[in-house]
């Protein structure tokens, strides 16, 4: 019985960690439209920001792989 409530609350957890997936979803979505729409306003200064725009959205990016990573910790580790 013990066995199973473990079981069962290793999957309420990986679940859980897998939350911070969708906050970088979330993140790099503000980081795109933000982007456009500075973009949109002065077009002259786009070109400039485009490096920020892909490092915001690698460390964006990065977060939710590091939850997805812990995720599969939870679910296969020992």
């Amino acid at each position: 019985m013990e066995g199973n409530i473990t079981e069962g609350l290793r999957y309420v957890g990986a679940g859980l960690a897998t939350l911070g997936m969708f906050g970088a979803a979330i993140g790099v979505g503000n980081i795109f439209a933000s982007y456009l729409d500075a973009a949109m306003r002065n077009p002259s200064a786009a070109p400039q920001q485009s490096g920020n725009l892909f490092l915001g959205m690698a460390l964006a990016e990065a977060l939710g792989l590091f939850a997805f990573v812990i995720s599969i910790l939870i679910l296969f580790a020992a």
